[in-house]
């Protein structure tokens, strides 16, 4: 089973921009859809983007859209998530996942996937 560590979390002014990324142990990362979610403080954990195993398909919340980037580096073990023109709402703890069935199959929808990072805190002060 796949292990993941976030990195890149910190703090941001508004209209500002960070890089997560997630390091993915073992061998058959390749073989797993990646994701990114995140969780404000009271609320709960929300979906913001996802990418196929051979990144060619790529998904993303409507809050996010044009504003983040999610990709791979499958050679690396490595998923990324570019955030530019940050906003307040944006803070949250971002978390890396990863399933081995496709995007927006059942596990995806009831967010039961097959492994999860420890998160990484992103602040975007006002």
């Amino acid at each position: 089973q796949v292990q993941l560590v976030e990195s890149g979390g910190g703090l941001v002014q508004a209209g500002g921009s960070l890089r997560l990324s997630c390091a993915a142990s073992g061998r058959t990362f390749s073989s797993y859809s990646m994701g990114w979610f995140r969780q404000a403080p009271g609320k709960e954990r929300e979906f913001v983007a996802a990418i196929s195993w051979s990144g060619g398909n790529t998904y993303y919340a409507d809050s996010v859209k044009g504003r983040f980037t999610i990709s791979r580096d499958n050679d690396q073990n490595a998923v990324y998530l570019q955030m530019n023109s940050l906003k307040p709402e944006d803070t949250a703890v971002y978390y890396c996942a990863a399933d081995a069935s496709p995007v927006g199959s059942k596990n995806w929808r009831l967010r039961a996937l097959d492994a999860w990072g420890q998160g990484t805190l992103v602040t975007v002060s006002s």
